[in-house]
């Protein structure tokens, strides 16, 4: 095992809004890492930060072991991070097929993205049923679906996930869950960004607490979920020194 994502005193944010403020986040192999934390603490912050979206003031990302903090979006995909947004994570014009063809733009013509479109229809049977379909006629929990599978056709090696199960009816967000880890069992790790803590914790290996842009907590998913999680996201961060 090793970081095969390091963060290192990150303060980043938008144009002279700064949200996250000397954060310090590692993600070994295999793993998948939960960012927890209140609404507004800097958790999508944090993803964007890593995919090229946001501002960086301060400190680095390495991605095995290469500063990716001065890339932009589509270099980072090119070198094995994908990104399954919260919102706007599908092309509600196109078919499902095409959001998944779209996913794969990375890659140019390789001719084994036939086989991998197949192999993420196995992974998410409910969505190659509507494959000619417009993604604008999904439901909630097909459009999350399709939005990780279309993030998995460009092959990444880390998978970045904001709140996948939001919105969603606890059927359909425990078993996107279960997908999930799945998908860490086929070789991606995951850095996931989730507000249902249990349902995090369910399949995660470690987690981070996030508040007002600082991390407050990082523990094992076990010793997180013996801990009074909620009462943490009202903590008031001490200031950097």
């Amino acid at each position: 095992m090793f970081d095969m994502l390091k963060i290192s005193g990150l303060k980043s944010g938008y144009g002279r809004m700064v949200v996250l403020q000397g954060v310090d986040v590692s993600v070994e192999k295999g793993e998948i890492v939960a960012v927890l934390g209140p609404n507004g603490a800097g958790k999508t912050t944090l993803l964007n930060s890593i995919f090229g979206l946001a501002t960086i003031y301060e400190g680095e990302i390495l991605f095995e072991g290469r500063p990716v903090h001065k890339m932009k979006p589509h270099e980072i995909v090119k070198a094995g991070i994908s990104y399954a947004p919260q919102l706007d994570n599908i092309f509600p014009s196109l078919t499902v097929l095409e959001n998944l063809q779209m996913g794969s733009f990375v890659r140019g013509n390789d001719p084994t993205i036939r086989d991998d479109v197949k192999e993420v229809f196995e992974l998410f049977p409910e969505i190659e049923r509507r494959k000619n379909q417009k993604a604008k006629t999904l439901s909630g929990g097909e459009r999350q679906m399709l939005a990780v599978a279309r993030a998995l056709m460009s092959r990444p090696k880390m998978l970045l996930l904001d709140e996948p199960t939001a919105g969603l009816s606890p059927k359909a967000g425990a078993s996107l869950i279960k997908k999930i880890r799945e998908i860490r069992d086929r070789g991606v790790t995951i850095l996931l960004v989730e507000q249902n803590v249990r349902r995090a914790l369910e399949i995660a290996d470690r987690g981070y607490v996030l508040v007002s842009g600082r991390i407050v907590k990082e523990a094992k998913a076990e010793e997180l979920k013996e801990a009074k999680i909620e009462e943490l996201f009202f903590t008031r961060a001490r200031p950097l020194t």
